[in-house]
């Protein structure tokens, strides 16, 4: 903010008011009394002159008078009277009888016997006429004023003039002198206005330029600013009302910052990713978990439109945002060893009044997971549908055939009958994994552990598929650490584990092959048990997916194998009911190894 210019602060203005307002009044307050003194001293002078003159009339009535027989002394005594009467009121005075003769003269006795003709205000007198005072200047330009005046007997008869005039030089002067002093009071009073008008005016603009200072600390983000009220009055006021804006804003920025911070926080830790613009498009805003998804840095993707980001054109984010349809799905590469993900883009453009649209709110939910919950539920539905339709369509089948006259003989019956349970048997299998996938699912599948031998379990799986194994001339053999003897397990979960293990082994193990079976212990509360064989092998890419419910690497042959698909899954809850874990290890046409561990010591809540 530029400074004010000390010609333009209210402190100067209010003295250039004051002082101006002394000015004026002192300019009319000086004119009214120089002119009524004027006047005043004028008509005082005038009064006084006529007083003398009607006056020196009737002393100079007797001396006029042509009866008088004594001319001499009356000349002498007129003359005596003329020049006291001058003396004492400083004029020049001049008595003229009814012939225009100078009978005396105050100033010039060498006129005295002589006729005049000028001025004519006194002839003009001397005929009876009254004459105003008028202005004049002698030789020496000194101005005077002069009044001549008729003097009458007492028969009312003009019997001669006097004329006076008297110097006005010294009234002026007066009058001069006085408008000096007033001019020189009217400067002190400027002065002593101006030193006034700077303590008064200060009194107010000093409280405006502390609250001016303030306003700027305020305006640079020094919120910490009070105003010291002294008085209660319009200054007081202002003074009140900025500590109570101050106040209100001190609130305001404390609710703005709590609020940023909750949505700050909101941000960071929602599980979907958020990214916010403004009305060109750029990018203003990005929370972490955008940042995640998309595989970039914040200060690499700010003010960088969002058309770029999401690989799409302008005109179709235009679409999103103005049009019915505000979601899309989208997909996001990854590195090379990790699948894209499905992200599902939803726009929602940020309204202002009287503005219209003045950004937009994307908000990305990463729905790969639940894609591939869809997946897997469609997958599951149809695998399901396709493992009942096939016994269903083979026991149809083959009951039609009996039906058709198969029944009337007695082997081709015998082997139909032994291909329609087989395939119930089948059907029968499926449905009891599915009611154990379903009990692990909802937590009801109960786990009765008690304390097993360990080896004794093991010899016994062995026993079960001996017949199978001497029938291929499959080797089995059964490694057991002997510093393992019980084991607290459900035994006949964990032998329908080994059971499911063991028979894939036999299973994708060629005739003469080999299959190792290996107990030991792993740390000190753990126990490892593998099944590994030297069969196909699985390729690596079906490898993450081998423990889904339904999934076979090769489903034809599996299928003719009698098996589910579903035998892993089971035997994965299983394990993970126990605590324990269970992986896979292969190589195709080299063999797989699957390996599972469970504890030896209880977990809390587990039921013996």
């Amino acid at each position: 903010m530029k400074g004010t210019r000390f010609f333009q602060t209210i402190q100067v203005k209010l003295i250039i008011i004051y002082v101006l307002l002394i000015l004026i009044a002192m300019q009319l307050i000086g004119i009214y009394f120089i002119r009524t003194m004027e006047n005043s001293v004028i008509n005082n002078f005038t009064d006084s002159l006529n007083n003398d003159v009607n006056l020196l009339s009737n002393i100079v009535q007797n001396y006029l008078e042509p009866s008088n027989d004594d001319t001499g002394l009356n000349e002498k005594d007129l003359q005596t009277i003329v020049e006291n009467w001058s003396t004492i009121i400083g004029s020049q005075i001049q008595v003229i009888d009814a012939d225009a003769i100078v009978r005396s003269s105050s100033n010039q006795p060498d006129i005295i016997g002589q006729k005049i003709t000028q001025p004519a205000q006194v002839i003009r007198a001397i005929n009876g006429i009254q004459v105003p005072l008028w202005d004049v200047k002698d030789s020496s330009n000194i101005r005077k004023k002069a009044i001549a005046k008729p003097v009458k007997n007492d028969d009312n008869k003009v019997i001669g003039a006097i004329y006076i005039s008297a110097s006005t030089e010294e009234l002026f002067q007066t009058i001069n002198n006085i408008k000096q002093i007033f001019i020189a009071g009217t400067i002190i009073a400027l002065v002593l206005t101006v030193m006034l008008s700077v303590v008064l005016s200060n009194t107010i603009t000093q409280p405006i330029k502390m609250i001016t200072k303030k306003a700027k600390a305020l305006a640079d983000g020094k919120y910490n600013q009070e105003v010291v009220i002294r008085s209660s009055d319009e200054i007081g006021q202002l003074g009140f009302a900025f500590n109570h804006m101050v106040q209100r804003l001190k609130d305001a920025l404390s609710s703005n910052e709590e609020e940023k911070n909750k949505i700050a926080s909101i941000l960071s830790n929602m599980s979907d990713g958020v990214i916010a613009t403004d009305d060109k498009g750029k990018v203003i805003v990005i929370n972490l978990r955008a940042e995640q998804m998309l595989d970039i840095h914040e200060e690499d993707v700010l003010g960088r439109e969002i058309a770029d980001i999401l690989g799409t054109s302008k005109e179709e984010i235009g679409r999103y945002v103005l049009g019915e349809q505000n979601s899309d799905m989208i997909e996001l590469p990854r590195h090379e060893e990790a699948e894209p993900l499905q992200v599902k883009v939803t726009f929602t453009p940020i309204q202002r009044r009287g503005r219209g649209v003045t950004g937009t709110i994307i908000v990305l939910q990463d729905v790969t997971e639940q894609e591939k919950l869809n997946q897997s539920r469609r997958e599951f539905v149809a695998n399901v549908s396709h493992e009942l339709r096939t016994p269903l369509t083979t026991i149809k089948s083959y009951l039609e055939a009996l039906e058709d006259g198969a029944l009337n003989e007695a082997d081709l019956a015998k082997r139909f009958v032994g291909v329609t349970r087989n395939e119930a048997d089948r059907m029968i299998r499926l449905v009891n994994d599915l009611l154990h996938l379903s009990r692990y699912d909802s937590n009801q599948m109960v786990v009765m552990k008690r304390e097993t031998e360990i080896k004794q379990m093991l010899e016994d799986v062995v026993d079960r598929f001996s017949f199978q194994l001497n029938q291929r001339n499959i080797k089995l053999m059964l490694s057991i650490d002997p510093s393992i003897y019980t084991l607290m397990i459900d035994p006949d979960k964990i032998d329908q584990v080994l059971d499911n293990l063991v028979s894939n082994a036999i299973k994708y193990t060629a005739d003469e092959g080999e299959i190792i079976i290996n107990c030991r212990r792993k740390g000190q509360d753990w126990i490892e048990i593998s099944v590994e064989d030297n069969g196909l092998g699985i390729p690596k890419k079906d490898i993450h997916r081998i423990f889904e419910r339904f999934y076979r690497v090769d489903k034809a042959r599996s299928r003719n194998m009698g098996g589910t698909g579903l035998g892993l899954s089971i035997a994965k809850e299983i394990i993970n009911a126990h605590g324990g874990e269970i992986t896979l290890e292969s190589e195709l046409h080299k063999g797989t190894k699957v390996t599972f561990i469970i504890p030896t010591f209880h977990l809390e809540g587990e039921q013996k």
